[in-house]
């Protein structure tokens, strides 16, 4: 079947003069990786294409791979295609104008809580969407064409998604994939400098986040990084949003969170766990993602409450029937 759906994909690139590639709001590598990635791919096999690359906003996470073109004009979406990567809800498509595409292709790895598209490819046991946009490319290497800089987002896309190979999606075709990607002669050096060196102030905040997450009774692991604490340590909302990753080690526990206070006066929650899901927890409170990565919102002191509680349940309940690390 998803060969067939890779085939339809194709043919619509074919077709279309005119293609807009989109991600979602607040993006992370793979949403990046993919957008700039798969656009990169298209600009070598089709030079007489027109190709654009649509956001709204910006992350400076990833910066070092190339800016996207902004919000596409109205104008430019009528008779256009439009592939939107790694984006579960239409309502989160980081361009507004992306409903006014003459057609709409969705590529996406999460759990498809709400179909959308007039051709939809979602694999959602996928590390990452940018592992999707690979195969796509394997699938059709005979026409096709992987650019180096291409190779380079993708790549990125893959490692960041998938916790450097480490999460439970990674299979071997991923690993045959990123190899398909290192062939091309990435600088891994160069790119895992931008990826992980930190600046001291941000090793700082990290060395605070251990002295100061907390833990529920059943071992729930989490930190609440709000407003007096990001301009404390001058930190970014990505940044803010990565400390959830420092918690994941903690033995004993299975599910950890980050709770980030933002501007709109919401709490955003980053969820982690391993062996126990916790997407179905995430959609009770405004959110969703992958089994054990995903994001919710809540509103109140309460609601964080109430949230670790239903996490704190998740774990004593798998306790009881399962041996923990």
């Amino acid at each position: 079947m998803n060969e067939q759906i890779k085939e339809q994909i194709l043919d619509r690139i074919r077709s279309y003069e005119r293609i807009i590639i989109a991600r979602h709001i607040r993006p992370d590598g793979d949403a990046v990786g993919s957008t700039l990635g798969l656009a990169g791919i298209l600009k070598a096999s089709f030079p007489g294409k027109e190709i654009l690359v649509a956001c709204d906003d910006y992350t400076e996470y990833v910066a070092f791979l190339g800016r996207e073109d902004g919000r596409i004009p109205e104008d430019k979406y009528e008779g256009a295609l439009l592939i939107v990567l790694d984006t579960a809800i239409i309502e989160r498509i980081s361009d507004k104008n992306a409903r006014l595409a003459k057609e709409i292709i969705k590529i996406d790895h999460h759990v498809d809580i709400a179909p959308y598209g007039d051709i939809s490819w979602v694999e959602d046991y996928r590390s990452s969407v940018c592992e999707m946009v690979v195969d796509l490319y394997m699938t059709f290497r005979d026409e096709l064409k992987l650019t180096k800089e291409a190779a380079t987002c993708l790549f990125t896309g893959m490692v960041t998604d998938s916790g450097r190979f480490r999460y439970v999606e990674t299979k071997g075709d991923t690993l045959r994939l990123a190899a398909v990607l290192l062939d091309q002669g990435i600088d891994t050096e160069t790119l895992y400098a931008h990826l992980y060196l930190e600046e001291y102030d941000y090793l700082k905040f990290q060395a605070y986040v251990y002295e100061n997450m907390k833990m529920t009774e059943n071992g729930v692991a989490y930190i609440y990084v709000d407003k007096v604490m990001q301009q404390k340590f001058a930190l970014t909302q990505e940044q803010a949003s990565n400390a959830v990753g420092l918690l994941s080690e903690v033995k004993g526990s299975i599910i950890w969170l980050a709770f980030i206070d933002y501007d709109d006066a919401s709490i955003r929650v980053r969820l982690r766990s391993r062996f126990v899901g916790i997407n179905k927890l995430a959609e009770k409170y405004r959110g969703g993602g992958h089994v054990c990565a995903s994001g919710a919102t809540v509103y109140s002191t309460e609601e964080m409450e109430a949230l670790l509680a239903d996490a704190d349940e998740l774990i004593r309940s798998y306790k009881e029937q399962n041996d923990v690390f």
